[in-house]
């Protein structure tokens, strides 16, 4: 599997190809997509986790029908800048995708990504908790593939 360095990644890629986000939870995956620009990152959906299989192929279906060149997922780094075992788990998950395919993979660094995007479920959309819930991965999802698209846009 290419694991690029984010700055590396556009070259690797065909043009006016979109990206996939990742947010990996214990037990959901929280998608996002770009536009084929890679300007705007938009939440697309939740995959339940199931069997590591069954959720590889939701992701490659996704990708497929989107025409994806790329994912970028997040990585859970300690705050003080360390990996523990979620990022372990994170990195894994990157490597069995590519036993199954190959895939253009990249990490962003998504510490704080929850929580500023609960915060802003709550306080700009005034979303209850029940409502958070069904959202709140996919948009952490947009919120590290936008990162990620505006670290690589030219200042």
């Amino acid at each position: 599997m290419p694991v690029f360095d984010l700055s590396d990644l556009p070259a690797a890629c065909p043009p006016d190809t979109p990206w996939l986000g990742l947010d990996l939870g214990e037990k959901t995956i929280g998608v996002a997509a770009s536009d084929a620009t890679r300007m705007i990152a938009s939440p697309l959906e939740l995959i339940r986790k199931t069997k590591f299989t069954a959720d590889a192929a939701h992701l490659f279906k996704i990708m497929d029908h989107r025409k994806v060149s790329a994912l970028i997922i997040g990585l859970p780094v300690n705050m003080d800048g360390t990996e523990g075992p979620r990022v372990q788990s994170v990195r894994a998950f990157a490597r069995n995708l590519e036993r199954i395919r190959p895939v253009n993979v990249a990490f962003w660094d998504e510490r704080l990504s929850t929580s500023a995007v609960e915060r802003f479920l709550i306080e700009d959309l005034d979303l209850n908790r029940k409502r958070r819930a069904g959202v709140i991965d996919r948009t952490a999802a947009a919120w590290i593939l936008q990162g990620a698209l505006d670290r690589l846009r030219p200042a």
